[in-house]
């Protein structure tokens, strides 16, 4: 079995260095020296893989997107109907596991550090718009199967995006009013209410 790259390995642990440690402290706290010790490594070797911490962040809010698509893989991929998979797919993301809020910590100060750089707003497009992509390609499969109503697939998939990420927000905020049960309960309201044909 031939050895993984070293310099790919090295990157990945770097990279997710950084997403722990930007949902830990935050993004403007971040220091290239906190991710070298979260990642047991010393800072040269961090700065021979990113030569800044604007290039070291963006790439991991950029890894941050794709580990999130990877860990639903078996979801996206399965042959089950378009309403089980949504359901299965937004049960996946709901903030109930370490590595699943970790994640929405880092999309948070994304979206918070989006506000002011247009790099980052070209990044959260791009990465919103592969997500809305992949829940419209649901929606219209199941719109094709019967399965679900009529309607813009691609404003369907903003409803139920925008929805949990609401929800998501409120729930790793501490609300008193929103938490994981309801939003699982909220989000699965929503579903039926915007899917299930009339």
């Amino acid at each position: 079995m031939p050895r993984p790259n070293v310099e790919t390995e090295r990157r990945e642990q770097i990279l997710r260095s950084t997403c722990q440690v930007i949902a830990e402290m935050g993004f403007r706290a971040v220091r290239v020296a906190d991710v070298a010790k979260q990642a047991g490594l010393s800072t040269g070797i961090v700065h021979y893989y990113f030569t800044s911490k604007r290039e070291l962040v963006h790439a991991a809010f950029e890894q941050n997107f794709s580990r999130s698509v990877e860990r639903r893989a078996a979801i996206l991929e399965s042959d089950t109907d378009a309403i089980s998979k949504i359901r299965a797919l937004i049960d996946a993301y709901l903030p109930q596991d370490e590595e699943t809020i970790e994640a929405w910590h880092v999309w948070a100060e994304l979206w918070v550090e989006a506000i002011h750089d247009p790099d980052l707003q070209e990044l959260n497009d791009r990465a919103y718009g592969e997500w809305r992509r992949l829940v419209a390609g649901i929606v219209r499969d199941g719109q094709a199967a019967g399965e679900i109503g009529d309607g813009d697939a691609v404003e369907i998939a903003n409803l139920l995006v925008g929805g949990v990420d609401g929800l998501a927000m409120q729930v790793l905020a501490g609300s008193r009013n929103m938490t994981l049960d309801r939003m699982r309960a909220t989000c699965r309201s929503l579903i039926d209410r915007v899917l299930l044909p009339l």
